[in-house]
């Protein structure tokens, strides 16, 4: 009764290995199939092209969008520069006539009339 023990053949598995419970299937790939029929049909290089798109437009829009900002900020710069040059102008009115006062005061002095002497 000598029966040849011999070891059971190794199946065609990953790295030759098989499982013990015969009720447990083999594991296979993920089937994807909750993806929607147009992204299964869609190929790569359509997926490429549709990305390279939309990144050439993110960019133009940037584009703009920095253009439009530089404008605003150069109106500014204007309005602010119009500004100060007629504070300039205001200012240098007012010591324009305070100057003078001074100087009508000076003459005044000069002239030996002053404000305690009414002439």
């Amino acid at each position: 009764m000598a029966v040849d023990q011999s070891p059971p053949p190794i199946a065609s598995s990953s790295r030759g290995r098989i499982s013990g419970k015969p009720w447990k299937d083999q594991k296979t790939a993920t089937v994807r199939s909750n993806l929607q029929p147009t992204l299964k049909s869609r190929s790569f290089t359509d997926r490429i092209e549709k990305a390279k798109k939309a990144k050439a437009i993110k960019a133009f829009q940037v584009e703009l969008r920095e253009e439009k900002q530089a404008e605003i900020k150069r109106r500014r710069e204007v309005t602010l520069e119009r500004r100060k040059i007629a504070d300039e102008r205001k200012r240098a009115e007012e010591l324009k006539i305070q100057l003078g006062a001074r100087k009508a005061a000076r003459l005044q002095r000069r002239a030996g009339r002053t404000k305690k002497v009414a002439h």
